[in-house]
């Protein structure tokens, strides 16, 4: 009998609020992806300095990290940063998609993807 309670009490606390975040639409769903509300926001300026500098290492570039433009966020084990940020090219000012995954409590940051996107990129 105390397994069960257990159990019950278990589901009650753990999923019941996931399912009522994704039923009612007014919660973020762990996992998805939400817009970042202001991209001037020194820390997500930041993640896009460190997504370009990275990149700049990784591929012997030489990319001048100009803003972000656009982004989204990603609860995981940390957090990913989805930026849409423009960065000079020579004299050349180009769009690039990065995704930074962040872990803040291990003083944590990796690149995990960066690519130039055209200037009509729209994300669905």
């Amino acid at each position: 009998m105390k397994a069960q309670a257990l159990c019950f009490y278990l589901f009650t606390l753990l999923v019941l609020p996931l399912l009522a975040s994704a039923v009612g639409g007014r919660g973020a769903l762990v996992g998805g992806w939400q817009p970042i509300k202001n991209v001037n926001d020194p820390h997500v300026k930041e993640i896009g300095e460190f997504a370009v500098a990275e990149y700049n290492k990784s591929s012997k570039a030489a990319l001048k990290f100009v803003g972000v433009v656009k982004g989204e966020t990603q609860v995981v084990a940390g957090t990913n940063y989805r930026l849409d940020l423009e960065a000079k090219d020579g004299s050349v000012t180009k769009h690039y998609e990065a995704v930074v995954w962040e872990k803040p409590w291990e003083n944590f940051r990796n690149l995990t993807s960066f690519k130039q996107i055209k200037d009509t990129h729209t994300r669905p």
